[in-house]
């Protein structure tokens, strides 16, 4: 496997997983799109910062 194969089947995984939450529980996911609406921009872009650390942890890991 090649590594734009590599990154489209990633890609196409993080897709899979990003929807699942609204094939499984669309009311959980209407109620958490509410309260991040109530969260200040400060916590979200925390919580983006950790998830994209998080995110590149795994895949520094899952490579070596």
């Amino acid at each position: 496997m090649n590594k734009w194969n590599l990154l489209l089947a990633a890609i196409g995984l993080a897709m899979a997983i990003e929807g699942l939450p609204y094939f499984v529980s669309p009311r959980g996911v209407r109620r958490l799109l509410h309260a991040l609406d109530r969260t200040g921009e400060r916590a979200l872009r925390m919580l983006g910062l950790f998830w994209i650390a998080t995110g590149l942890w795994i895949c520094y890991f899952a490579t070596r």
